[in-house]
Parts: C-alpha cells; sequence; structure tokens
C-alpha cells in the first residue's frame, strides 16, 4: 500500500463526541466535513419564520445546533477561533456523497449497534475503496459493526476511540476488527501520535476496551470500599486528588461531571458480558448509586449528583442519608507526612503504611486495583505498558497501576493483595521468582518492560523519537543545583530542567541557566531550556521577593530584579543558540523566559502570559522591555502606533493569558515565522533539540543588543494616564490597580520623553526595575502577593 496522507476527513455524528472530535482535527489542519441526520418536524421558531423541510437551514438544523453549542463549551474545543473556518456542516441526505472526496470517515453516532450497522451501509454506497473508515464507540464489538460489509471496507476498518474532551484527553485507542489490515494498524498508531498529539494504544476487542475497563472497575470498587468504611464524599475526593497524581475533580467531582448515567451505562456493560470476570459482583451497582439515578442526580447535566451548588456555597451528598450539607475540609495524618515529598510516585509508600483511615483505605484500593490489573493481562492487554499509558492518557492519572505497585515494591504489593483477600495473576510470582523485581527497568535510557509471553524485559516501542528525561536524569547529568539539573541530551545539546517547586524562578534556577549558558558557549553547540513537568514555569519566586520587600531589604531585591534581568538578557545575546520549551501553565517569568529565546518550541497546550498585575506588580525580568520592543517592531508607515502600543499595553495589564500556543500569536508572545508549535508533548523536546541543532549548523551569530525601540513618550503616557483615569471613574479598576498600570505606562511609553525617541533595551530595562521597586514598596502590593502565596488567587484590592 502506497503512502497514506489525511488532508480532509468526515466525522458523522455531532453531539458532544462528533464536534469534539472534528474541532481536534481541525486544530491540526485538517479539513472537515461534519455531518449529522436531517430533522422530521419544524421547530415552532422555523414554522413562525415560514421555513419548510425542505429548506437547508432546517435540513442542518440538527449538526448546527450542536457544533454551536461545542465551539462555545469551555474549556474550548478548538486551540484558535479562526480554525472553525476548516470545518463544513452538512446532513446525511444532502451531503453524504462529498464523504468520497475525504481521507477518512468516523462514525460517532449513537451507541446502538443496529443504528451503526445502517450508518456503515450508507456509508459503503458512497465511500471510495481504500479510504479509512472508523467507529469512536466506547464498547461495542467492532466484529459485530463490520458484519455484511465488503472486504475493502473490513480491511480498512477499525474501531478508533477517543476520550472526551477530544482536544485535552490524550488516550487514543484503536481496536482492530478480525480483518483489520495490519497496515491500517500500524498507520493510526503513528497518525495518533504524531499528529493528533495523543497516546496511541493499540486494544483487543474485549468489552470497554483497556482505559474503561481499569477505570470504571476502578470507580466501582472504591464505591464498595466507601460503603464498607463509611467514608465521605469529601473525605474520597480528598485521598483520590492529586495527592496521588489523579486530577483535581479526584472521583466523585470527576463523576458529576461526566454523568452517573455515562457511568453506569459502562458498569452495565461490564457486568453483562464479563461474567468470567474475577471481580464480576463489583461492577453491580451500589444501593446509593441506584437511588442517585432513581432521583436523577446525574452531575452537572442535571445541576446535582455528588455535589450540588446553592448560591455560591457547595454542598456534598452524604452517602447514607442521601441528604446534602455543606461541604467540609478534611484532612488525614498520612497525608500530612507527605507534605514535603513533591512527587506523587514517591508518596506511595507512605500512604499505604498510614495508621489511619487513610491508610486502611489506600490499602484496601491498591490492592483490589493491583490484583484486577495483574488478571486483565493477557486478556485485554499481551503488553502491562499498555494499561499504564491507558490510564495516565484517558484518566489523567500521572502514574499508572504497574507503575504504582513498583514504586510500593512488587513483592510488598503482592503481601498488601493477599492480606486484603484477593490474588494477582500466576505470571507476577513467576516474574519474582524469576528474579524479576520490577514491571519497569531503565537500560541505557531507555524504558524496559517486563513481558509475561517471553518471561522477560523488553524494550518498549517508539520511544527512539522522544526524548525521556526520567530515563537520563541521573545517567546524563553535566551539573545540579537544588533549582535545576543540566543534562546532555546528546549531538551537542544541552538540556536544563528546572526542578523548584512548581518551577518557579529564584535565585538557584537564575544560577543555572547562567551555568548552562557557560558551558554551551565553550563546550557545546546549543542550549534546550526545557522539562516534563505537568507545567513549564509558573513565575519567578514570589515568596523570596515577598520576604525582601517585607523586610524592606530594599537594595537585595533590586540586585534579584538585576539578576533576573540580566539572565533573561543572557538567555538572548548569549554566543550559543537557546532554544525555550513552554507547555502547560507558563506564566509571568517563565513567560519572560520565553520571550527571550532564539527559538521556542511550544506544545499546543501552551497556557502563556504575563499575570503580574494579579500581584500588584508590573513584569520586571524584562517582560514590560519585550512588550515595548515587540511594539515598535510591529508599527508601519502611517500606522497609528498608538493604537498598536495600547494592544501591547492591555496584553500585560489585563493579564492576558492564552489558552492555547497559537493564541500566543495574538498576544505578541510568540512570534509568526519564528516559533513552533508541537502537539504532541512527548516529542517537544526531541523537537526542541532538532531546532537547536539547525540554528547552531546554520551558523549562529551572536546578536546585538537593539538600540533602536521607538517609543512615544509624553503623547503615549497620556493617552494611558487618561483611559485609566476613566476606568477607575467607572468603578472598572481599583484605585491600586490605576497605580500599576500608570507604572506600566511610563516605562511603555519610554518615560515622560517630549517626542518619540529610539531607545535602547537597557534603558527600557531600567525604568522597568524602578517601576517593578516602586511597587514593592505598596502596602496593597504586598497584601495582593501574600494572598496569592496563602489562597493560590488574586486579590483586587
Amino acid at each position: 500500500m502506497g503512502k497514506r496522507n489525511i488532508n480532509s476527513v468526515a466525522v458523522i455524528g455531532s453531539g458532544i463526541m462528533g464536534s469534539g472530535i472534528a474541532c481536534h482535527f481541525a486544530n491540526i489542519g485538517v479539513k472537515v466535513l461534519l455531518l449529522d441526520i436531517v430533522p422530521n418536524e419544524l421547530t415552532e421558531i422555523e414554522k413562525k419564520r415560514g421555513l419548510s423541510l425542505k429548506d437547508k437551514a432546517v435540513r442542518n438544523r440538527m449538526v448546527s445546533d450542536n457544533f454551536q453549542t461545542a465551539i462555545k463549551s469551555k474549556p474550548a474545543s478548538l486551540y484558535h477561533k479562526d480554525f472553525v473556518n476548516r470545518i463544513a456542516l452538512g446532513n446525511l441526505e444532502d451531503d453524504i456523497d462529498k464523504i468520497a472526496k475525504v481521507d477518512w470517515i468516523i462514525e460517532v453516532v449513537v451507541e446502538r449497534l443496529d443504528i451503526k450497522q445502517k450508518v456503515f451501509e450508507l456509508i459503503e454506497k458512497h465511500r471510495t475503496p481504500k479510504t479509512l473508515i472508523t467507529s469512536n464507540t466506547s464498547g461495542i464489538p467492532i466484529k459485530y459493526m463490520s458484519q455484511g460489509r465488503s472486504e475493502d471496507f473490513q480491511a480498512h476498518f477499525c474501531g478508533t476511540h477517543f476520550f472526551n474532551p477530544a482536544r485535552y484527553l490524550k488516550l487514543f485507542e484503536i481496536i482492530p476488527g478480525p480483518k483489520t489490515s495490519p497496515e491500517v494498524v500500524r498507520f493510526l498508531t503513528s497518525y495518533g501520535e504524531q499528529y493528533l498529539g495523543k497516546t496511541s494504544v493499540v486494544a483487543k476487542d474485549t468489552p470497554a476496551f483497556i482505559g474503561n475497563r481499569i477505570g470504571i472497575f476502578g470507580i466501582m470498587s472504591l464505591f464498595h470500599i466507601v460503603n464498607e468504611m463509611g467514608l465521605t464524599v469529601e473525605e474520597v475526593d480528598k485521598l483520590t486528588g492529586p495527592v496521588i497524581g489523579r486530577p483535581k475533580s479526584a472521583t466523585f467531582r470527576t463523576v458529576d461531571v461526566v454523568g452517573l448515567d455515562t457511568l453506569v451505562h459502562v458498569a452495565n456493560g461490564l457486568y453483562e458480558h464479563c461474567p468470567q470476570d474475577e471481580s464480576h459482583e463489583l461492577f453491580k451497582l451500589p444501593d446509593f448509586i441506584q437511588k442517585m439515578l432513581d432521583n436523577k442526580w446525574l452531575g452537572s447535566k442535571t445541576n446535582q449528583g455528588f455535589y450540588k451548588k446553592e448560591g455560591k456555597t457547595i454542598l456534598a451528598l452524604d452517602l447514607e442519608t442521601l441528604e446534602y450539607h455543606e461541604s467540609k475540609r478534611v484532612g488525614f495524618a498520612t497525608l500530612e507526612l507527605t507534605k514535603t515529598i513533591d512527587k506523587p510516585i514517591d508518596r506511595f509508600k507512605i500512604l499505604v503504611k498510614g495508621k489511619d483511615k487513610a491508610g486502611i483505605f489506600y490499602r484496601k484500593s491498591f490492592a483490589a486495583l493491583f490484583a484486577y490489573v495483574s488478571n486483565r493481562i493477557p486478556e485485554i492487554s499481551d503488553e502491562l505498558y499498555k494499561i499504564d499509558d491507558a490510564m495516565k492518557a484517558g484518566f489523567g492519572w500521572e502514574n499508572g497501576p504497574f507503575e504504582i505497585w513498583d514504586a510500593i515494591g512488587v513483592e510488598t504489593g503482592l503481601t498488601l493483595l493477599k492480606e486484603e483477600g484477593h490474588n494477582a495473576a500466576t505470571w507476577v510470582d513467576d516474574m519474582l521468582e524469576r528474579g524479576q523485581k520490577s514491571f519497569y527497568t531503565i537500560q541505557e535510557g531507555a524504558t524496559y518492560f517486563y513481558d509475561q509471553s517471553s518471561k522477560d524485559q523488553k524494550k518498549i516501542p517508539g520511544q527512539d523519537a522522544f526524548i525521556i528525561l526520567n530515563n537520563i536524569r541521573e545517567t546524563n547529568k553535566i551539573w545540579s543545583n537544588s533549582g535545576a539539573i543540566i543534562q546532555d541530551i546528546g549531538d551537542g545539546i544541552l538540556n536544563l530542567e528546572f526542578q523548584s517547586k512548581m518551577n518557579t524562578i529564584g535565585g538557584d534556577v537564575l544560577q543555572a541557566i547562567h551555568k548552562a549558558i557557560d558551558l554551551a558557549e565553550t563546550e557545546y553547540k546549543g542550549l534546550v531550556i526545557g522539562n516534563q513537568a505537568a507545567n513549564f514555569s509558573v513565575g519567578a519566586n514570589i515568596g523570596m521577593i515577598f520576604m525582601m520587600a517585607v523586610e524592606q531589604e530594599y537594595d537585595e531585591l533590586m540586585m534579584a530584579i538585576k539578576m533576573f534581568q540580566d539572565t533573561m538578557m543572557r538567555v538572548r545575546y548569549s554566543s550559543i543558540p537557546v532554544v525555550v520549551a513552554p507547555h502547560g501553565m507558563t506564566l509571568g517569568g517563565g513567560c519572560e523566559m520565553t520571550m527571550h529565546a532564539d527559538k521556542v518550541v511550544a506544545a499546543a497546550e501552551s497556557y502563556i502570559g504575563l499575570v503580574e498585575f494579579g500581584v500588584g506588580v508590573i513584569p520586571g525580568g524584562g517582560g514590560s522591555k519585550e512588550m515595548t520592543l515587540r511594539a515598535s517592531d510591529t508599527f508601519r508607515k502611517n500606522d497609528v502606533e498608538l493604537n498598536v502600543l495600547q494592544e501591547y499595553f492591555l496584553t500585560i495589564g489585563m493579564a492576558k493569558v492564552s489558552t492555547s500556543a497559537y493564541e500566543a500569536f495574538d498576544l505578541g508572545i510568540l512570534q509568526k515565522g519564528k516559533d513552533v508549535i508541537v502537539v504532541n508533548k512527548d516529542r517537544q523536546l526531541a523537537q526542541a533539540k532538532q531546532q537547536a541543532i539547525l540554528l547552531a549548523d546554520a551558523g549562529y551569530t551572536q546578536p546585538i543588543q537593539r538600540t533602536d525601540i521607538k517609543v512615544l513618550g509624553k503623547q503615549a503616557l497620556g493617552m494611558f494616564l487618561v483611559g485609566t483615569d476613566q476606568m477607575e471613574a467607572g468603578k472598572y479598576i481599583s484605585e491600586h490597580d490605576k497605580k500599576i498600570a500608570n507604572k506600566l505606562a511610563y516605562v511603555m511609553a519610554g518615560g515622560d520623553l517630549s517626542e518619540a525617541t529610539l531607545v535602547s533595551e537597557q534603558y527600557l530595562l531600567d525604568l522597568e526595575r524602578e517601576a517593578f521597586m516602586s511597587l514593592c514598596t505598596e502596602r496593597k502590593t504586598l497584601e495582593r502577593i501574600q494572598y496569592m502565596l496563602t489562597k493560590g488567587k488574586p486579590l483586587r484590592n
């Protein structure tokens, strides 16, 4: 079979999943045709407007209404609002012939086999041979769906299960049918990883596949443990959230968002279709779940579930009385013991040894989970790493079940599950008898897994496209301090990885940046600044700034700010290329570092912004200077330059944060034609390294500091001051907001110069530093910083 390209796709079914999948293909530049059924009756509004069932607007109403709901949803389905233009809408009667021209047809209709088979019959009449055809089913057996279809259809057909929301959840399960071509499976696996930015997991055609089989078991098992132990909703969500590397929504909040009916639908399917499952009875609904279903307390869709909001008050459900009470804060002694441990993977050993209710809960839940996943091999997957991949990519777990078991110790885990009355699969005992003490090992920078069929460690395929810092952190370390590690990532390129809490930038990180550049300038070709934590950096260490300001150590604070500015300028003006790789939250100082790179290789899911106004200061690490410089570079002959400068001013003044890397171009933070975006974060560092090599091999020349930045002086300053006066008078901003905005205005206008003037970067940096320092002497700024440190959110005072 020749090379296959995906230039256009058709998505059949425009519900939440269908529209979400359509949006994600649009995100990566693919042309999309989104189709749905034709309504069979008019709405009252259509009748009043004199429309008939023949009108295009009526015939496309279903797809149009569903799609509008999708693109208005939060979080956004599209990386950028303009990407909506890549999606065409139509219906299954007037537009079905258009599927003949697409490269891939994805069915996302209601989960009923008879309806899906009718859709496939229609598709086969219009589809071009060799076109890919897949179903987004979450559990209907693939073998039944393609029955009766042609040989070519069956060879190009399989399941492709996206998780909702399609943009944000990375799991992409590929489920071959009995006659699916191996080439199709290979193509979809590669396409999912490379282009869709997914973790592709090839699954067997078993009930609920991999992700939902394990995920639903975990939730149902937990429901029964909760019943047995008498735990509250708040206690469970405290125990099953970020403390163990799971999403903030933990268990019950997640079920509320997904919908209790959705969860029960899958659980009932597993109870019906998995009679041989050793945990079969766990998929039976506990009484409290059945009563919630009867009451239609399904979660967000019915405005109440395990939680309910009344005004601003969050209420939680008492699982015994089924009455709501005000949600309470809870705490456990066992969790207190893990507060100083940054990484969840390092907490599990302590959690399962807890002497309180939390320790009992963890022992029961992990014992059940370990036994269950071991017994699913080889039923749902021959390779254990696929189960871990599915749980991390589909359910947002930081660590998969086998990784957690390794962290506790395989032998310890076995003892634990036996004490709780569970049995692991015999292959686990066999593994230990063969002297294999863990499910995973690291060999020469690559991850290996225990393969139960060959009874040996095998290399996980596909790693060669990635740089995995966990695998090389110690072996390739060149230098480190308390805040960062410098690693040799090969081919003459160094990587600087932050190691501070939330990757905040303090003195130790700044020292490490200088050290990395020193090393790169003398012995290497280039430097990448990147990490694989949840977020690139939340900015400067404001705790340090707060302490210095409160103690009135102004000389030390001035030196610290100067050092930050000088370090950002070193990133910009070193003699080697510096590539910065932001992802996740890239705020404040993290954004400033990004803006000073020779090139940025940003993950698509990057939320970048200069947010310093929220803590009562202006960007003081070169961000205010850089926005002024970029505004100046944007000025064109006959432009109204004040309007251009105002846009950049508002980006800082309104603390705008991009909701994707693509939006960061609009904010002037990323630069078109220079910076690049990668959809798959796992490939980001390898791509950043490649860009550093390209810059070095092209004959990198050390840049010269700028002295040609056009500032507008009093003309701009006057406009800004009038604007902030009006905003305060209209009560849109507080008096202190106005003070901060006026300080920023002074910097971006270049001071009160009498006319437009060309100035240097250093001139602007000096103004920026003075403004930052003066704000640090303000009581209201210190209140804002303290509030952020203690509450984790901004104070408007």
